[in-house]
């Protein structure tokens, strides 16, 4: 199956291993993964921001980019969902129809990796091995936005050797992109909850569909000098012996 990798740029230059791992892990699937080099920002930070006119010139942009491909995988919730409903509906109050339906047009070919690995390839069990406890970070963006529910928990559920750990709440991390900047003291005392329930757990892994969240928990474990490591969901499923 052809699958067209959006890797989206916080991955791209941050965390490239995430799209490395993603690479692989549709490639061990069967699938046939391209990179369209010309990609960059989706544009959500520039619309979550307030810069509509940036944002939909940079959603525009995607059109062109991933124009001929029928799927486009993004290890990213964020990034999925704005595509799926902000940058549509941003270019609705902008007057701006066309552009509007070529986006849902674009959003009905984009999947964030969990949900094309359950939805479109009906697969569960992805061969994986990590023998290791993680504790699984629901992000805001995957469940509240997206709403991938349990697939990714089905997921690491099935993965070899791994004891899959919930964390006690559900409340964001206090990233949320620019928030963390505007409103670095809220943020930082949303983390500090976050990590108390985290390391609750006992786990030695904490992982998500969101880089950016993972940054965030990340960072946070490291000033506390906690044992625990954090890791993308596509790093745990493309793991082999």
């Amino acid at each position: 199956m052809p699958v067209a990798l959006l890797l989206a740029c916080f991955n791209d230059t941050l965390f490239p291993q995430v799209g490395r791992t993603t690479v692989e892990l549709l490639e061990r699937l069967g699938c046939q993964v391209s990179f369209p080099a010309e990609q960059t920002c989706c544009g959500q930070m520039h619309g979550n921001s307030g810069f509509r006119d940036e944002a939909l010139a940079l959603a525009a942009r995607l059109l062109w980019v991933f124009r001929d491909e029928q799927a486009i995988v993004c290890p990213s919730a964020s990034c999925v969902g704005w595509m799926r409903e902000l940058a549509p509906a941003l270019a609705r109050e902008a007057g701006d129809a066309e552009l509007a339906g070529q986006l849902d047009q674009l959003a009905a070919r984009t999947f964030e990796l969990t949900e094309f690995l359950c939805d479109e390839l009906a697969v569960e069990d992805v061969g994986a091995t990590f023998p290791h406890r993680v504790a699984y970070h629901p992000t805001c963006h995957s469940q509240r936005g997206l709403k991938l529910g349990d697939r990714p928990r089905r997921l690491l559920g099935a993965v070899r050797g791994l004891e899959l750990l919930e964390i006690p709440s559900e409340d964001c991390c206090g990233f949320g992109g620019t928030f963390a900047v505007k409103n670095a003291d809220v943020s930082t005392a949303m983390l500090e909850d976050k990590l108390r329930d985290i390391e609750a757990t006992g786990a030695e892994v904490c992982a998500a569909v969101d880089s950016s969240c993972l940054m965030q928990i990340s960072g946070g474990l490291r000033r506390q000098r906690s044992g625990m490591r954090t890791l993308h969901v596509a790093e745990i499923l493309a793991a082999r012996p």
